[in-house]
C-alpha cells in the first residue's frame, strides 16, 4: 500500500512539472487527472485551436526504457475512450479538433511529443 501511495505522489509531482512546462509553452490547462469510469487522462489542455489529451510518463533512467514506450496500444485505447466521454460530457461538437500528446520525462529532460497517437 505504501509503495502505491508513494508512486502516486511521485507521479503527481511529474504531472505538475509537465503541466508547468506546457503552460510555459503557451498552452492553457483545462483539467488535471480527469477521471471517469473508463479511466483517467493526466492533463487536458488547449493548444491553439486544439483540445489536447496528454499522457505524462516518467522514468528516472533509460534502463527502464523510453517513457513513450509505456503508452502502448491498450493504454492509447483507454485514453481515447476517456477523451470521447470528456467531449460528450462537456458538450464539445464532433468538429472539435483534438490531439493526443505524450510528455516524456527522462530523469529531468522533458520531451513533448505532439500527435503521439
Amino acid at each position: 500500500m505504501e509503495y502505491s501511495r508513494n508512486k502516486r505522489r511521485i507521479g503527481g509531482q511529474y504531472e505538475k512539472l509537465a503541466a508547468d512546462y506546457l503552460l510555459d509553452s503557451g498552452t492553457e490547462l483545462l483539467e488535471r487527472n480527469y477521471r471517469c469510469r473508463s479511466g483517467e487522462i493526466d492533463l487536458i489542455i488547449r493548444d491553439g485551436r486544439y483540445l489536447v489529451f496528454v499522457e505524462v510518463k516518467y522514468r528516472s533512467s533509460a534502463t527502464m526504457g523510453d517513457p513513450a514506450e509505456a503508452v502502448h496500444a491498450q493504454k492509447q485505447q483507454r485514453i481515447r475512450k476517456v477523451a470521447q466521454y470528456y467531449l460528450y460530457s462537456h458538450r464539445y461538437g464532433a468538429d472539435t479538433p483534438c490531439r493526443f500528446d505524450v510528455v516524456c520525462i527522462l530523469n529531468q529532460e522533458i520531451r513533448w511529443i505532439k500527435n503521439a497517437f
